[in-house]
């Protein structure tokens, strides 16, 4: 099992990272076009935006497994250890399950944008929409994770900080 996590880690993380990498080369873009080094373009600002969803998508269940996420550490830590793991796991299924019941309704609105393009890049709106779904995905997947985790009892549901989650200790 915590081979399969760390899978899904690593390519959440290589994801994020191209996000990333997009949005420093638009800017990059822009600033040299501001600075007259080239000709301003008009699409590096929607690139931007748009990178920027997929950031936040790939990054949402990278988020959650390492713990920051909102969370109310003060209530589960404050519990016995047997109630803490109780709470971590009902928290773990609710947030897969509202992930999971959101699809549906998100695929809806994904498909909408395959009659849309984006003005500057000219590229269909579902591609840009289905950064939602990738981030409700990514969030239900984890918290799946870490559910089936606990139950095989090869982790106890709290957070899983970067150094423990690269073999690291």
């Amino acid at each position: 099992m915590n081979v399969v996590t760390q899978i899904f880690t690593i390519i959440a993380r290589v994801l994020t990272g191209l996000s990333f990498l997009v949005i420093i080369g638009a800017v990059l873009t822009q600033l040299a076009g501001r600075s007259g080094i080239i000709t301003s373009m008009v699409w590096t600002e929607e690139l931007t935006r748009f990178a920027l969803l997929y950031l936040a998508a790939f990054g949402v269940g990278l988020s959650y497994r390492s713990g920051n996420l909102v969370n109310v550490d003060i209530v589960s830590e404050a519990l016995p250890a047997k109630l803490a793991w109780a709470l971590r796991l009902i928290c773990a299924i609710i947030t897969c399950a509202f992930g999971l019941m959101l699809i549906k309704a998100t695929w809806l609105y994904v498909s909408i944008g395959a009659r849309q393009t984006a003005p500057s890049l000219n590229i269909r709106m579902d591609y840009i929409h289905a950064a939602v779904l990738v981030a409700l995905l990514s969030l239900s997947l984890f918290a799946a994770l870490r559910i089936i985790g606990m139950l095989a009892r090869t982790t106890d549901g709290t957070p899983e900080r970067p150094a423990e989650s690269l073999g690291e200790e």
